[in-house]
């Protein structure tokens, strides 16, 4: 069917249909589910709505200041992972739709109809503050009570579905929840942190960690959004491990995955399944030197999560890691075998394993070495002590 037709049929559905359906083609491309002739239905989509779906004029949207206590948590894209602390904006348009049509519509209408009076007022910000706080908690008591009941839990869930396809979709109303629970904590946090990490050596950590404590102290369900809002800010994401390895009593996975800030591991291991995502559309597209930044970036993160704590591959997130660098392998493989075995293939460089050099050698011996005098010397301390 021609892209005009499609187009006058797509223009007679509901602007919240055909909002839905530009969120779905974004969430099956990011799974590589290849659609002939959706980039033009995109791209017809993305002029009358935002790749999150929203309609372009979003402050004029009650959903928007509904949703303003998140917008830092916020990720592109609807990854098909987990994604402790982060919140796919896309997932905002079919639950807001959920809880106009299902969870509160009455008092969702009278929310509608009072922010429609007060949006684009200056006098009357605070009142319009005032009223979207009042809803969020009337919000946040009905999911509570909701989802606390495993019968009416599952009919959530299937309810959502009719709303997006998203896998997701539950466990970011889960979020959603707790994030808005902890709002206020979350801006506090928000407000201390610098705008970026030019670089995150021990005294950062030690400073991130003493204002990592104070929020597990306001508020628990806050602690992943918090270490996610670091991470946001990192010139290299990898590092931040760093606020896991620095407080475990050794470098043992064991160890590491005891500390109170463990889940910045599993953080790292979602950048690179969303490394994984952004590489498949890279090359479907013929865009190989993002590849292979991407595919750099990838290498150096699984290489500093094994050098960088004990036991790694025989843990759950080093069983996950093999998975996502088994699939990332298949990738590589299927892109290189396009070209003739006579023909070098920029992904089949050594170089993008830096770590597989000489120098990369000579760096690990260096951290062996550092790691052998550090806990000799912690031993030592402790028979002193003991004595």
């Amino acid at each position: 069917m021609p892209i005009d037709k499609i187009w006058d049929f797509l223009q007679r559905l509901s602007p919240l249909t055909r909002s839905s359906l530009l969120l779905e083609l974004e969430r099956l491309e990011l799974c590589g589910v290849d659609m002939p002739g959706s980039a033009d239905i995109r791209a017809k989509l993305r002029a009358e709505f935002g790749k999150d779906g929203s309609p372009r004029n979003r402050e004029t949207q009650p959903s928007y200041h509904f949703f303003a206590p998140l917008e830092p948590l916020l990720v592109e894209g609807a990854p098909e992972h987990p994604n402790a602390g982060r919140i796919p904006r896309g997932s905002l348009t079919p639950i807001w739709e959920w809880i106009n049509r299902d969870l509160l519509p009455t008092m969702a209408r009278d929310f509608n109809a009072q922010m429609r009076g007060l949006m684009g007022a200056e006098k009357k910000q605070k009142e319009l503050q005032q009223a979207v706080s009042v809803f969020q908690t009337k919000v946040v008591k009905y999911l509570e009570s909701t989802l606390s009941d495993a019968g009416a839990a599952e009919t959530v869930r299937a309810k959502l579905a009719t709303y997006t396809a998203a896998r997701s979709s539950y466990s970011d109303l889960q979020k959603i929840m707790s994030a808005l629970r902890a709002r206020e904590t979350i801006a506090r946090f928000t407000k201390a942190l610098p705008e970026r990490f030019a670089k995150f050596d021990d005294a950062q950590v030690a400073a991130m960690t003493t204002l990592l404590d104070a929020v597990r102290k306001q508020n628990a369900e806050a602690v992943p959004f918090a270490v996610a809002l670091i991470g946001k800010r990192l010139k290299t994401p990898w590092h931040l491990i760093r606020l896991a390895t620095k407080a475990a009593a050794s470098k043992d996975a064991a160890d590491v995955a005891a500390t109170p800030y463990a889940v910045a591991v599993s953080m790292v291991l979602d950048r690179i399944d969303d490394g994984r995502a952004a590489l498949r559309i890279a090359l479907k597209q013929n865009r190989v030197i993002i590849a292979r930044d991407l595919l750099a970036e990838i290498y150096d993160t699984e290489y500093s999560l094994k050098v960088r704590i004990d036991q790694f591959e025989e843990s759950e997130w080093g069983i996950r890691l093999q998975a996502s660098m088994d699939a990332i392998a298949e990738l590589v493989a299927a892109e290189i075998s396009r070209f003739p075995a006579d023909v070098g293939h920029v992904l089949a460089s050594r170089s993008l394993r830096s770590h597989d050099s000489l120098v990369g050698k000579l760096t690990y011996m260096a951290w062996k070495g550092r790691d052998a005098v550090t806990n000799g010397a912690a031993y030592c301390k402790k028979l002193i002590n003991a004595a």
